[in-house]
């Protein structure tokens, strides 16, 4: 009997070879890779600075730095304690409130004008009063604050809580 010719027998199963990917699809995948990644990395970096881990109770141990005795604090003056980050600033009326070294715009470092009797920021030139309050923009709000405490006539603050505030209130001074 004969084979017909048109059909072939095959013997084996041939293994099916996929077709090779060609360069503009290989490059099509790899951005749609690398945009998920970067999507990816993205999401991770927002949500990290959202949720950054700084909350608003102020649940942290005293840190207490004794700034010592009210006597030796002159009306008027102003201590600067860099180991603490603040200055320590006795109002006319006697009351001490201790500033943050950062001025509230972008961080800077402030220092005290004795002659001018105001602090400046180098950086863009934002001026506060002895108390905190903004005199000269573009710092929109006063000075940050740690809490003072007067016991048995010693000045102490508590370096471990940093109070942000919009404007001087009287209530923010401690009096002996």
């Amino acid at each position: 009997m004969k084979k017909p010719k048109h059909k072939k027998e095959f013997t084996k199963s041939e293994p099916v070879k996929a077709d090779p990917i060609n360069r503009r699809d290989f490059f099509n995948k790899s951005w749609k890779w690398l945009g998920i990644i970067a999507a990816v990395e993205v999401t991770g970096m927002f949500t990290g600075f959202m949720f950054s881990g700084k909350s608003k109770n102020n649940s942290n141990p005293k840190q207490l730095l004794e700034a010592g005795p009210v006597d030796s604090f002159a009306l008027s003056s102003v201590s600067a304690f860099m180991g603490g980050r603040f200055y320590l600033a006795r109002q006319q009326d006697g009351g001490f409130i201790a500033l943050s070294l950062r001025c509230t715009h972008l961080g800077c470092s402030i220092t005290w004008e004795e002659t001018h009797k105001r602090f400046i920021c180098p950086c863009h030139s934002s001026a506060f009063d002895i108390s905190g309050k903004v005199l000269n923009p573009p710092a929109a709000r006063a000075l940050d604050y740690y809490p003072v405490m007067i016991e048995n006539g010693i000045v102490k603050v508590d370096i471990g809580i940093l109070m942000e505030r919009n404007t001087f209130r009287k209530d923010q001074l401690q009096y002996a």
